[in-house]
């Protein structure tokens, strides 16, 4: 089961590589003192993409776990 634990870490890594790359993007929007309407147009954007990493990276924890127990 040393192949789940592998899989799961490299999905984890993924995911926090994603929501890294969401955190820059909004600080890098804000940076640019937009407007309300464009700000709310790019935090938009980022959202699937953040809830994306986001599910990617538990579902790589959940693997590292399943392969810790049948390990």
């Amino acid at each position: 089961m040393e192949y789940l634990i592998w899989a799961g870490g490299a999905l984890t890594l993924a995911g926090m590589v994603g929501l890294v790359f969401c955190v820059l993007r909004v600080v890098r929007a804000k940076r640019q003192n937009l407007d309300d309407e464009a700000l709310r147009a790019v935090l938009q954007g980022v959202l699937p993409m953040n809830l994306g990493a986001l599910a990617l990276s538990v579902l790589g924890l959940m693997l590292v776990m399943v392969g810790l127990v049948l390990a």
